[in-house]
């Protein structure tokens, strides 16, 4: 199995939230919704969160909520700087804001926070695996 798919190897989780900030960075272009661009970023931070559960061996839920996954690692004694414990933020992007009928678009600077958020997160769950953080965009 390629390594990109084990879904017990954290590596396999990292280069897919890798994945996701590149396009959460990447893809700005007319017509796409900076809210989708903010999804693209909650889950490169969801999928880190995810990583450092399967690095450490803690077991997690399916589940987008990035509290669901910060607490977990917290009760098993994994140390997170302030801005991993407040990528919780990030969730709203994960449901409502991908669908028709949110009242409000994302804007630049939501977006702006929203990739600067899941940077930091990526880049931190790489720090502890042992990977090379994604370079910035």
């Amino acid at each position: 199995m390629n390594v990109n798919h084990d879904p017990d190897r954290p590596e396999a989780w990292l280069a897919r939230a890798q994945s996701n900030l590149l396009l959460a960075e990447t893809t700005r272009q007319q017509g796409l919704f900076l809210e989708d661009l903010c999804f693209e970023a909650q889950q490169a931070a969801e999928k880190a969160l995810k990583a450092v559960c399967v690095y450490y061996e803690v077991e997690f839920p399916k589940t987008h909520s990035l509290v669901t996954l910060t607490s977990l690692l917290a009760n098993a004694g994994v140390q997170m700087p302030p801005v991993v414990r407040d990528a919780d933020m990030l969730t709203f992007y994960a449901v409502q804001a991908r669908y028709p009928g949110w009242d409000e678009a994302a804007t630049e600077a939501e977006y702006e926070r929203a990739v600067a958020i899941a940077r930091q997160v990526v880049s931190w769950a790489a720090t502890i695996i042992g990977m090379t953080p994604p370079i910035q965009g």
